[in-house]
Protein backbone atom coordinates (compact mmCIF):
# COMPACT_ATOMS: atom_id res chain seq x y z
CA UNK A 1 0.00 0.00 0.00
CA UNK A 2 2.85 2.24 0.57
CA UNK A 3 4.41 1.75 -2.35
CA UNK A 4 1.19 2.78 -3.70
CA UNK A 5 1.22 5.80 -2.17
CA UNK A 6 4.79 6.68 -3.40
CA UNK A 7 3.87 5.95 -6.80
CA UNK A 8 0.85 8.35 -6.38
CA UNK A 9 3.59 11.40 -5.17
CA UNK A 10 5.93 10.68 -7.23
CA UNK A 11 3.56 10.96 -10.03
CA UNK A 12 1.85 14.07 -8.42
CA UNK A 13 5.42 15.97 -8.31
CA UNK A 14 6.22 14.88 -11.71
CA UNK A 15 3.36 16.03 -13.44
CA UNK A 16 3.13 19.29 -11.00
CA UNK A 17 7.07 20.26 -12.23
CA UNK A 18 5.79 20.02 -15.89
CA UNK A 19 3.27 21.47 -15.73
CA UNK A 20 4.83 24.29 -13.67
CA UNK A 21 8.15 24.67 -16.50
CA UNK A 22 4.97 24.71 -19.28
CA UNK A 23 4.18 27.74 -18.28
CA UNK A 24 5.62 30.65 -19.83
CA UNK A 25 7.68 33.19 -17.65
CA UNK A 26 6.05 36.50 -18.90
CA UNK A 27 2.88 35.00 -17.42
CA UNK A 28 4.06 34.77 -13.93
CA UNK A 29 5.78 37.97 -14.02
CA UNK A 30 3.83 41.02 -12.69
CA UNK A 31 2.67 44.06 -15.06
CA UNK A 32 3.88 46.95 -14.62
CA UNK A 33 2.00 49.58 -12.51
CA UNK A 34 2.42 52.53 -14.76
CA UNK A 35 2.63 52.04 -18.54
CA UNK A 36 5.35 53.96 -20.07
CA UNK A 37 2.90 56.21 -22.40
CA UNK A 38 1.01 57.38 -19.14
CA UNK A 39 4.46 57.89 -17.95
CA UNK A 40 5.10 60.06 -20.90
CA UNK A 41 2.13 61.80 -20.48
CA UNK A 42 2.57 63.15 -17.53
CA UNK A 43 5.66 64.64 -17.86
CA UNK A 44 4.51 66.44 -21.08
CA UNK A 45 1.64 67.31 -18.91
CA UNK A 46 4.03 68.44 -16.08
CA UNK A 47 5.88 70.65 -18.78
CA UNK A 48 3.28 72.32 -20.39
CA UNK A 49 1.75 72.71 -16.95
CA UNK A 50 4.94 75.00 -15.77
CA UNK A 51 5.35 76.45 -18.75
CA UNK A 52 1.72 78.17 -18.80
CA UNK A 53 2.96 79.38 -15.02
CA UNK A 54 6.29 80.69 -15.99
CA UNK A 55 4.03 82.33 -18.73
CA UNK A 56 1.60 83.54 -16.38
CA UNK A 57 4.44 85.09 -13.66
CA UNK A 58 6.24 86.97 -16.71
CA UNK A 59 3.23 88.74 -17.85
CA UNK A 60 2.47 89.76 -14.31
CA UNK A 61 5.69 90.80 -13.97
CA UNK A 62 6.32 92.35 -17.29
CA UNK A 63 3.30 94.85 -17.40
CA UNK A 64 3.94 98.22 -17.23
CA UNK A 65 2.18 98.77 -13.81
CA UNK A 66 4.32 96.02 -12.15
CA UNK A 67 7.52 97.75 -13.66
CA UNK A 68 6.67 100.59 -12.15
CA UNK A 69 5.72 99.10 -8.95
CA UNK A 70 8.94 97.63 -8.72
CA UNK A 71 11.03 100.59 -9.69
CA UNK A 72 9.69 102.22 -6.91
CA UNK A 73 10.19 99.38 -4.51
CA UNK A 74 14.04 99.33 -5.65
CA UNK A 75 13.56 96.07 -6.90
CA UNK A 76 15.16 95.20 -10.51
CA UNK A 77 12.45 94.07 -12.96
CA UNK A 78 14.62 91.87 -14.75
CA UNK A 79 16.31 90.01 -11.75
CA UNK A 80 12.80 89.17 -10.75
CA UNK A 81 11.89 88.02 -14.26
CA UNK A 82 15.21 85.45 -14.57
CA UNK A 83 14.65 84.52 -10.80
CA UNK A 84 10.96 83.05 -11.78
CA UNK A 85 12.54 80.22 -14.26
CA UNK A 86 14.25 79.09 -10.96
CA UNK A 87 11.54 78.43 -8.92
CA UNK A 88 10.22 74.73 -9.04
CA UNK A 89 7.38 73.46 -10.07
CA UNK A 90 5.44 73.94 -6.55
CA UNK A 91 6.48 77.68 -5.65
CA UNK A 92 5.36 78.33 -9.63
CA UNK A 93 2.09 77.18 -9.34
CA UNK A 94 1.51 78.56 -6.08
CA UNK A 95 2.77 81.77 -7.42
CA UNK A 96 1.48 81.75 -10.56
CA UNK A 97 -2.25 81.19 -9.07
CA UNK A 98 -2.08 83.51 -7.24
CA UNK A 99 -0.71 86.67 -9.59
CA UNK A 100 -3.79 84.88 -11.95
CA UNK A 101 -6.25 85.62 -9.18
CA UNK A 102 -4.77 89.10 -8.96
CA UNK A 103 -4.71 90.06 -12.51
CA UNK A 104 -8.65 88.74 -12.46
CA UNK A 105 -9.39 90.52 -9.12
CA UNK A 106 -7.97 93.69 -10.80
CA UNK A 107 -9.57 93.35 -13.91
CA UNK A 108 -12.99 93.30 -12.27
CA UNK A 109 -12.46 96.38 -10.28
CA UNK A 110 -12.13 94.40 -6.89
CA UNK A 111 -8.71 95.55 -6.69
CA UNK A 112 -7.28 99.33 -7.16
CA UNK A 113 -4.03 100.20 -8.14
CA UNK A 114 -2.39 100.21 -5.17
CA UNK A 115 -3.60 96.52 -4.00
CA UNK A 116 -2.24 95.39 -7.32
CA UNK A 117 1.27 97.10 -6.38
CA UNK A 118 1.25 95.35 -3.23
CA UNK A 119 0.91 92.14 -4.35
CA UNK A 120 3.18 92.66 -7.11
CA UNK A 121 5.86 93.89 -5.36
CA UNK A 122 5.03 91.06 -2.50
CA UNK A 123 5.42 88.01 -5.09
CA UNK A 124 8.94 89.39 -6.52
CA UNK A 125 10.01 90.24 -2.93
CA UNK A 126 9.32 86.37 -2.18
CA UNK A 127 10.64 85.11 -5.80
CA UNK A 128 13.49 87.03 -4.93
CA UNK A 129 13.80 85.41 -1.49
CA UNK A 130 13.00 81.64 -2.54
CA UNK A 131 16.07 81.54 -5.03
CA UNK A 132 18.40 83.47 -2.86
CA UNK A 133 18.03 80.80 -0.20
CA UNK A 134 18.55 78.00 -2.46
Amino acid sequence: MSSLIRQFVRGLTAGMLALVFMIPQDALAQSHVVSPAELQSAAVASTQARQRNLETLQQFVSSPSAEKALKSAHLDAQQVKNAVSRLNDQELAQLASRASKANSDFAAGTLSDRDLIIILVAIAALILIIVAVR
